[in-house]
């Protein structure tokens, strides 16, 4: 089925520009989002320009903060170190639950999967591959087939993608993607112990090397960074 083309002026397609200009790290985090100037840029009203922000803010893209505007989303150092701990020692158990029953057509998802992140980090797409590299813990929660599990690690993942999306690098999302190759191959091989230290290796290192320290501008001029 072909995907429905959005009206340039939609608030839906101003929503998706703007999430792209997040994902490529032209809008950094904690940059304002004044209404005016989106209003400007976009030439509509500013009433479409607010239904864009609850969009935002609705896949916490985005905060919004009465009485002061929206800010790109702007994850702090202990979040993420609080998330990457709970995902560690929820993990450890998954994985060992996972290699006892994965089947080989669950592997054949999953090397599906992987060829999805290695294309979307050759395309370049920060946001898709944010998004994939995350989505892989939770086809593995889903094999595992825990539902309680499951819901927890989608919450947690799908803020470590938006953390990730924000601060890491290329050269890590690559790191990231040859990592759950590793895994998958010790897994694969039934080897428990060796698939749960790889898997905590993982974790840590993209928690590791994760970049807060970007450089940011607040003389930015926000209609040049949203038509770049």
């Amino acid at each position: 089925m072909t995907e429905a083309v959005l009206p340039p002026d939609s608030s839906e397609a101003i929503a998706r520009d703007i999430t792209i200009a997040i994902a490529e790290q032209r809008l950094p985090p904690g940059a304002k989002l004044r209404e005016e100037a989106l209003a400007r840029v976009y030439q509509v009203s500013r009433t479409k320009i607010r239904a864009a922000l609850v969009m935002l803010a609705k896949d916490k893209l985005i905060d919004l903060i009465p009485d002061k505007g929206a800010f790109v989303s702007k994850p702090t150092v202990e979040e993420t170190r609080n998330i990457f701990f709970v995902r560690r020692t929820l993990e450890a158990a998954m994985v060992r639950e996972f290699v006892a029953r994965a089947t080989a057509a669950d592997y054949a998802v999953l090397e599906a999967h992987l060829r999805e992140e290695r294309r979307a980090i050759e395309e370049n797409n920060p946001q898709v591959r944010s998004t994939l590299l995350s989505d892989f813990h939770i086809l593995l929660a889903n094999i595992v087939g825990n539902e309680v599990l499951t819901d927890i690690l989608v919450k947690l993942a799908g803020r470590s993608s938006l953390i990730t999306m924000l601060y890491q690098s290329t050269r890590d999302a690559i790191c990231s993607t040859e990592e759950h190759c590793d895994f998958i191959a010790a897994a694969k091989a039934g080897k428990v112990e060796e698939a749960v230290e790889l898997m905590l290796h993982h974790l840590h290192h993209v928690e590791q090397a994760l970049e807060f320290d970007t450089p940011s501008d607040p003389k930015r001029d926000l209609a040049k960074e949203l038509l770049l």
